[in-house]
């Protein structure tokens, strides 16, 4: 069945299921009236209200209401102070990877020390069933902990005593005795320390633990990664797709690789359209399909213009555009990818954004000169062409894309593992440039979700560690918000739907459980304890921290 058909199944039987939850009066309303708060619209004029009014899922009203009755269902909820702001945007993630992890997938980001680890999983073993496996693949480092070294075997052991647990990531891959007994019981060898090596020794584990798992096991885990997102306020990912596992059939060639970030591209959105068929997505998902042909024809790429159809889906899921790849990005000894110009201009010719994965400068320009390229074949200003990552970027560069239309994406995985001599993306020089930008995270195995881990890094230039790293390119409160909220709507030609509360946009918000906007109350490091006390998305509660 074509992504089109699976689509158009989903949102006809969603639409089918809506008289069955309408036995009851108010089930499913997407009616609220947010009242007594300090709610930052974060439109152009940062507006400031205390109230707003959202019906079948819009506002309606952003601050006091005039106009005719309100629909019976709508629920006021008194904010008690709070500080809300719009439901913020990730412009470049892996949300999808993230709920096909397989195993009972726990964060770590926000880990401090061993004992914040040993905490963290703990709390995770209560929702577990006992023997059931818990897993830490990616977004964290352990240059975070203050021992910067990974748990021990006896460590891991005293957190989780009833359930098999494997963790990997920036440090290496370590186990519990569970796990080690699990992973020995496949041919995988371990350390009698706990320690499997980096490489084929973690690939064999990953691929036992993809064996046992279920499709049952990948909608639970998408749920777990949608819970997890909007629990900090992050109502819309932006998926950037996966790499593609070897084995999978029809590739026509295209590049293969097996790791933490690679999935089956035909198969991999299906727990997510499945939840959307019973109704039960709660983060809004929009959909860039990664492509790697090495064949001068790109005939995966050409399939999937031909066959998709952009906007496909809903306000809730639809298809969104092509990246972080559009052909097999080949640098290596100052080679480039020779079908490169040939994939872009056939995504132009289409009309879909289109977002490219860079990490040097070189890389910048030369994406910089094939967007120029077919920008003089077909204008490519009004499709929403990005370069993602910019760690080096320059402003000769920046001008050039500003020049043509085209935008920047920055993302902060080296919050992580950044150093003073790669300390990250010039947001001040990007922000100051004028030019179109806004921000994401890129995580699921190399940076964090959390997105105030990210601005914290925006407003402070610090890694994880707390060491300067981006000095001189740090950006205001205001201004590293607004890129995770009003400037992310641009990215899918949604600018007039998302990233702002305003009347007629749809009604996503995060109510914070502290006044991000005042450092008297929110310290820079208090940034990165910040959370949703309340998420609203389609005019539904969906996390609720205040009961």
């Amino acid at each position: 069945m074509t992504l089109n058909r699976i689509l158009l199944a989903a949102t006809a039987l969603l639409a089918m299921s809506a008289p069955a939850a309408a036995q009851t009066p108010c089930a499913g309303a997407r009616d609220l009236r947010l009242v007594n708060g300090r709610i930052h619209t974060m439109d152009a004029r940062d507006t400031i209200v205390r109230e707003v009014t959202i019906q079948n899922g819009v506002f309606t009203a952003v601050g006091p209401r005039t106009g005719g009755p309100l629909n019976p269902c709508t629920k006021t909820i008194d904010l008690g102070g709070r500080t809300a702001v719009p439901g913020l945007i990730d412009n470049h993630n892996h949300i999808v990877l993230l709920g096909m992890r397989p195993g009972h997938d726990v964060r770590i980001e926000t880990a401090a020390s061993v004992a914040d680890v040993q905490a963290t999983l703990r709390a995770r073993a209560k929702t577990v069933p006992a023997g059931a496996f818990i897993t830490t693949l990616g977004d964290f480092n352990i240059k975070q902990f203050a021992e910067k070294r990974l748990p021990t075997l006896a460590e891991l052991d005293q957190a989780l005593p009833d359930h098999p647990y494997i963790m990997n990531g920036g440090g290496g891959t370590a186990v519990n005795s569970r796990g080690k007994t699990f992973f020995e019981s496949k041919g995988v060898t371990v350390g009698a320390d706990g320690v499997i090596p980096n490489g084929p020794g973690f690939l064999a584990a990953l691929n036992a633990l993809r064996a046992i798992q279920t499709f049952d096991d990948m909608k639970r885990g998408t749920l777990d990664a949608m819970t997890y997102l909007v629990s900090f306020g992050l109502t819309t990912s932006v998926d950037m797709g996966a790499f593609t596992i070897p084995g999978t059939p029809d590739m026509q060639d295209a590049l293969v690789a097996d790791n933490v970030e690679s999935l089956n591209p035909w198969t991999m959105y299906d727990a997510f359209l499945a939840l959307h068929r019973e109704g039960k997505l709660t983060h809004r998902l929009r959909m860039f399909f990664l492509t790697q042909d090495t064949r001068a024809d790109v005939p995966i790429l050409k399939q999937r213009l031909n066959n998709t159809a952009l906007g496909l889906g809903d306000d809730m899921l639809k298809t969104a555009g092509i990246g972080e790849f559009g052909a097999a990005w080949r640098f290596q000894g100052g080679a480039t990818p020779a079908n490169y110009e040939t994939a872009l201009q056939l995504v132009a010719k289409h009309g879909w954004p289109f977002q490219q994965h860079t990490l040097s400068l070189n890389e910048d320009q030369f994406t910089t000169s094939t967007f120029e390229k077919v920008n003089a074949v077909t204008p490519i200003r009004d499709l929403r062409w990005s370069i993602g990552h910019v760690p080096r970027i320059d402003a000769a560069t920046l001008a050039r894309l500003k020049a043509i239309g085209a935008g920047v994406a920055v993302h902060g995985w080296l919050y992580l593992s950044g150093t003073p001599a790669n300390g990250g993306p010039p947001f001040r020089t990007i922000v100051d440039s004028g030019i179109q930008v806004g921000a994401g995270s890129d995580a699921a195995a190399v940076s964090v979700f959390d997105p105030w881990l990210e601005i914290y890094y925006m407003v402070t230039g610090k890694n994880s560690a707390g060491e300067l790293i981006n000095p001189g390119q740090q950006l205001t409160r205001q201004e590293a918000l607004r890129l995770y909220t009003a400037s992310n709507g641009w990215y899918t030609h949604e600018e007039n739907r998302l990233g702002t509360i305003e009347a007629g946009k749809l009604a996503d918000v995060a109510v914070l459980t502290g006044d991000y906007f005042d450092s008297a109350k929110v310290s820079d490091q208090d940034i990165k304890r910040l959370k949703a006390a309340l998420t609203i998305v389609d005019g539904k509660v969906v996390h609720d921290a205040t009961r």
